[in-house]
């Protein structure tokens, strides 16, 4: 059951060790990229996925500041009013408009990824003018209900009690930066599967090397090689799909399908993936200090979160059908081949 948290972080922990390590702002794409897949191999217990790759990019297109250290990204309906009223505005009702752009927020964001280990949070949500606003919020302007997902990694509610955030911290964003949160966060979540899919290859080869069984190891039964090769295979897609994704982030026009792509690829691949390291693993996989279920359990969550496989595939089949308007039937499947491939 979740409870109220304000425990603080102490001095020294993992994640504040952690946040001298974040690369400087001008990082390369494919090195935040590589990073993100580190995170998820190690299990690291920090949103670096987030930090790199949402959040900081984010701050920077919407020209906010970036500030040092860990950070977490959230979205969702909120009640937000102009801290500033104009009251000599003569459109629309008496609070329509505002002399600066300071906020009033109030509700709650659910589900946050690592609240409790972030120094910020950016969030995205409709402005009191109807159009999409981010705005930086605080660690100590929240109150937190501490969460976690299936694999217990902190997934916390954040509740906001009239909190003000000033100008400085807001900005109106078209609806372009929002689609950019989105296929942001998914390619987050497909770069750190990639990463615990690799670390299921490796868990998974040790253990058939090592385990003996009518006196010789498990890797050396052919039904066993055989399904080494499917995870081999489907763990290689992933990383594919993320490594395609990451190459594109420095090109804006295809930047947004890729990340389409591997985010659906990734998740697409969780199931294949997990169901063969734990049938190759048997029993032991699902034990509570197996290196496994901690991969495993993560990649569960993660493939379910920013929309899931089903989500993903829809956003990219209504991409190629609306494209460009040329032919139907087969030649949809054709162009979606032709635009899958060509990256």
């Amino acid at each position: 059951m979740s409870t109220e948290s304000t425990t603080e972080r102490p001095a020294g922990s993992p994640t504040e060790r952690a946040v001298d390590a974040l690369p400087p702002l001008d990082t390369a794409p494919t090195t935040l990229v590589a990073l993100a897949r580190e995170a998820g191999y190690r299990n690291t217990p920090a949103p670096l996925a987030e930090t790199l790759l949402v959040a900081r990019p984010l701050l920077a297109a919407a020209g906010l500041a970036v500030p040092d250290g860990h950070l977490t990204v959230a979205s969702g309906p909120l009640d937000v009013r102009f801290a500033h009223v104009d009251t000599n505005s003569r459109v629309g009702p008496s609070d329509a408009a505002g002399r600066d752009d300071a906020l009033r927020v109030s509700g709650t964001l659910h589900r946050v990824p690592w609240a409790r280990a972030a120094e910020a949070a950016v969030v995205l949500t409709d402005g009191p003018g109807g159009g999409p606003v981010l705005f930086l919020l605080e660690a100590a302007e929240w109150r937190q209900v501490a969460g976690t997902n299936l694999a217990g990694e902190p997934r916390d509610d954040l509740v906001l009690f009239d909190v003000v955030v000033p100008a400085a911290r807001v900005r109106r964003v078209p609806a372009a930066l929002v689609r950019e949160a989105a296929w942001r966060s998914g390619l987050a979540r497909a770069a750190l599967i990639a990463g615990a899919a690799r670390r299921c290859v490796e868990l998974t080869v040790a253990h058939t090397a090592s385990r003996v069984q009518f006196g010789r190891p498990l890797s050396h039964f052919q039904a066993v090689k055989q399904e080494e090769a499917k995870l081999v295979e489907e763990a290689a897609l992933v990383t594919a799909a993320v490594e395609a994704a990451a190459a594109a982030l420095s090109a804006p026009d295809s930047a947004e399908f890729t990340a389409w792509l591997a985010a659906a690829q990734a998740a697409a691949s969780v199931a294949e993936i997990t169901r063969i390291a734990h049938q190759l693993h048997g029993a032991v996989g699902f034990t509570e200090l197996s290196p496994l279920r901690l991969a495993t359990t993560r990649m569960w969550s993660w493939r379910d979160e920013d929309g899931g496989e089903r989500a993903w595939q829809q956003r990219i089949g209504r991409h190629v059908l609306d494209g460009d308007g040329e032919g139907e039937g087969n030649g949809n499947g054709n162009r979606l081949w032709q635009r899958v491939t060509s990256g």
